[in-house]
Parts: structure tokens; sequence; C-alpha cells
């Protein structure tokens, strides 16, 4: 199966979805959260609320089958009634049964919580391409996987039929990957990069290509044809949605793969550097400086210290 950009990506990022919670609540209630440490995902199963960003007093609307991922930092309130008095998440937590928190008399709202777990190299490509917040509307056409999704997400909490863990484990992370997928439909207010040119079936197989040979030498010529266009036409074009040119995108790529690489394997930088396309150790040293910040041999020190440190 050829390589498909997103899932290279988020593969490359180390995304992993993982279902925190629910939270029950009813009549008039206010919930003070701090500002998160990491990606939140919120998914309103039954009901409606609101969430206001107490930094500058945004106001998002949520009702049934609404789907919300949470990247911005600030304090926030998830509340039915603002004046109500506030609790804070820690303290409902604290005497929350099992995975259930609640709130208020009665169980006229119901909400799923997440997280998107990121490996530290993952963080800021992610943050870097998408919004403080991403909110998918149940009712639009976008939103009814998602709404698919939350359904069997409680029918597996509820039954608790054989393997539901597991069950539950794929579907947030499908949820995640259907809310990027929402947002991408959005082509015209998503910045240039990674993200905008992996939603654009124009250049699939041309990334396609790259991720599955990153070493090869490729030609504009090439990479053109691969998508149908003249050398002019898919140059301006791609530029336009990566933010940078074909030759500059196939470089971070390969120094993404190469920083994984040095993470993880035990491949030397010279074997590493002969695999990704460049001549000398040292022209793939300064490019991966270039592009990471850091040097390829402090990397591997890191990995090296931290190994020794856990043995």
């Amino acid at each position: 199966m050829n390589p498909e950009p997103l899932s290279d990506m988020l593969q490359l990022l180390g995304a992993e979805s993982v279902l925190a919670g629910v939270l029950i609540a009813g009549g008039a209630w206010s919930i003070g959260y701090p500002p998160p440490d990491r990606i939140k995902f919120w998914g309103v199963v039954k009901g409606r609320c609101w969430l206001r960003m107490d930094d500058d007093g945004t106001v998002i609307p949520l009702q049934a089958g609404d789907v919300l991922l949470i990247l911005r930092s600030a304090p926030m309130t998830l509340a039915t009634d603002f004046a109500a008095a506030s609790v804070s998440i820690d303290e409902l937590l604290s005497r929350a049964k099992g995975e259930v928190c609640r709130i208020g008399d009665g169980d006229d709202f119901m909400l799923l919580g997440g997280t998107v777990m990121l490996d530290s190299r993952g963080r800021s490509l992610l943050f870097d391409a998408l919004p403080p917040t991403i909110h998918v509307n149940g009712g639009a056409a976008q939103g009814e996987p998602l709404r698919w999704i939350l359904d069997q997400l409680m029918r597996e909490g509820v039954n608790r039929l054989p393997g539901a863990g597991a069950a539950s484990t794929q579907l947030v992370q499908l949820m995640f990957i259907h809310i990027l997928r929402a947002h991408l439909q959005q082509q015209g207010s998503i910045a240039p990069g990674w993200l905008r040119l992996a939603g654009d079936r124009r250049f699939a197989s041309v990334l396609a290509l790259m991720h599955e040979q990153p070493g090869k030498d490729w030609s504009l010529l090439e990479l053109a044809k691969a998508a149908g266009m003249s050398r002019a036409t898919f140059a301006l074009h791609f530029k336009a949605a990566a933010g940078v040119g074909p030759f500059g995108y196939l470089t971070e790529w390969r120094m993404r793969l190469a920083e994984r690489a040095l993470c993880q394997d035990d491949v030397s930088i010279a074997r590493l550097a002969e695999s990704l396309g460049y001549a000398s150790e040292s022209a793939f040293s300064h490019a991966f400086k270039r592009v990471t910040g850091r040097a390829p041999k402090w990397v591997r020190r890191k990995k090296d210290a931290a190994e020794s440190m856990s043995n």
C-alpha cells in the first residue's frame, strides 16, 4: 500500500488519542478548567452548554453531536449558567467514581472527554498547523461520522463487551482523524503548511513518492509529472499549499524522519545520511541543524543518556 500523507505525518508526530472520562451534569452548573497542558477534545453526547475562554471572553455554544478540539492554553469555563458557583475540574475529579464525573442535579447533559498525546517532536508541528480551537457542528455534514463515533463510544462504555477497551481506543483515534478531516474541508481557513498540503488531493501522488523514497534525488520534472502539471504550475501551487517549495518540503520531511531515527534507532549517522540522499555526513548534519535547530550528534547523545539512566 502506498504511503498516505496524513497517516504518515500522524505516525511521525506520535499522535495517540486517549479517552479520559465522562462528565454527567444537570440543572445549572459551572466548571473551571486551568490552561490545558495538552490537546483536549470534547464530544457532547446529550444536552447543551457553553464554553468560555476566560482570557478574552470568547464563548462557544455546544450541543449534542458537537465535537471540540482545544489547543489553546488558556483558562476555560464550561457551563450551562455562568452565574452559577464555579467548581474546579480538579475538585470534580477528586470525587469522581471511576471515569465518571458528576455535577448538578440530574443527567440532562453528558460529555465525553479525551486528550491527544504527542511526543516532544510532534507537539510544535501540530500546534503550528492547527488553530486554537476546532469546533465541528454535529448538525453539519462533516459531523455525521463524529456523531456515530460518539454513539459507539457510549455503547462500548455501557455494554462492556469483550475488547471494549481496545475498541474505545481505536474509536477515539478515529474521532481525532475525523476532526482533522472536517477541518481540512475548510481549505480557505487553513494556513499554508504540511496539514493543508496533506489535505490537497492534487499532491497526494507527489507526497506518496516523497514519503516512500525520501532518499531519492527527485527532479522537479518527475514530481510535476506525478501531479499532472507543468513544472512552473506545480512549483507555484505546491508552495501556495505548503508554504515552502517541493524541495524545501522534502528536506523537512527527511529531517523529521532522521530525528525519529536518531531518537529510536541505533543506525549510525553516516548510514542515516546516506539513506536520506546525502553524499556526506557533514552535508546531512548541516541540513539537520538548519531544520531542527540541533545537531544530530546532540540528539543521539541525549537518546543514549536517557537509555543509560533507565538501565
